[in-house]
């Protein structure tokens, strides 16, 4: 039978993970596919493009909440509240010949931990919480929202910043925050999607992005979004914790709102949506099948302002 702290930790591992669906900045196994336009909209249609002016500064707050439940054949459940709040600087922005380069650095990262939850699993979210806490990096995106460049600082590459935060973090920003615009003209109505593939700690996962455009006042545009990710049988090994963990499936679907301000670097968005990992966990003391269901939400906050 499977120690209770263990399956403790599995759910820890799984909501973060499944938030995540998460990447840190893009590297070779995290591979953009480029923008797909489904339905270019009602006539009259305009190109969309960003135009950031030099010197905006973006200040924004996002808070993320998870519901978890994990169910093994010895009975073993739990269910958990775990949520993050983070306060996130992005800019002054700088302009380039290919588009706009700016910092992005946490300034304040808080563990949100509800009463009662279990001492172990809350210390290890503060600390978590507090190793993310002003780390950070530089970025440069052309007017489509593309990435073009970016690197993290020090402080962020160091071997104890937790990954599965820092690529909740940039998953949840990416999809959300910094929408990929189509090439083509577009009205209301236009749907288009976005595809990347992304190594979730060696578990490659697809994931989908569909956006709507529903409404346009100015340069601030309302988007409905739907994500969709997915990952098919394979297994990752964790040799430090002696933990093997096979994955048969794992299936993702959130839907949110996005309130794209064309002028800023950020965007007011929010989702909620839901998992289902079914996954095989291998240690010296056995094997055990799991089934994880996961329920979140995510919310981001903007103030943007241009220094002058």
């Amino acid at each position: 039978m499977m120690r209770f702290s263990l399956i403790c930790q599995l759910v820890f591992a799984s909501a973060l993970l499944m938030l995540a669906g998460c990447s840190k900045t893009k590297n070779a196994a995290d591979v953009d596919t480029g923008v797909r336009v489904l339905d270019h909209g009602d006539r009259p249609r305009h190109r969309v493009r960003y135009k950031v002016p030099p010197g905006t500064t973006t200040s924004s707050t996002t808070t993320l909440r998870v519901r978890t439940l994990a169910t093994s054949p010895d009975g073993a459940a739990l269910s958990v509240l775990p949520g993050l709040r983070l306060d996130i600087v992005s800019g002054p922005a700088e302009t380039t010949e290919r588009g706009v380069k700016f910092k992005v650095d946490v300034v304040s990262a808080e563990a949100l931990v509800p009463a009662g939850f279990d001492r172990d699993m809350a210390n290890m979210l503060r600390e978590g919480a507090a190793i993310v806490d002003e780390v950070g990096g530089w970025i440069e995106v052309d007017d489509r929202g593309r990435k073009l460049a970016g690197d993290l600082d020090a402080r962020t590459k160091r071997s104890d910043v937790p990954m599965r935060l820092l690529r909740m973090i940039v998953n949840s920003r990416e999809t959300l925050s910094r929408v990929l615009l189509p090439e083509e003209p577009i009205g209301l109505g236009a749907r288009w999607e976005t595809r990347r593939t992304i190594d979730a700690y060696g578990i490659e996962i697809q994931q989908v992005n569909t956006y709507t455009l529903v409404d346009r006042v100015g340069d601030e545009l309302m988007l409905n979004v739907t994500v969709q990710q997915r990952a098919l049988p394979q297994s990752i090994s964790f040799p430090e914790d002696g933990i093997e963990i096979s994955v048969q499936s794992i299936t993702t679907l959130a839907n949110g709102q996005i309130v794209l301000d064309l002028d800023a670097l950020e965007s007011d968005a929010s989702a909620n949506g839901s998992s289902e990992d079914r996954i095989t966990v291998k240690t010296v003391e056995g094997e055990e099948p799991i089934r994880v269901d996961e329920t979140f939400e995510i919310q981001v906050a903007n103030t943007s302002g241009l220094v002058r």
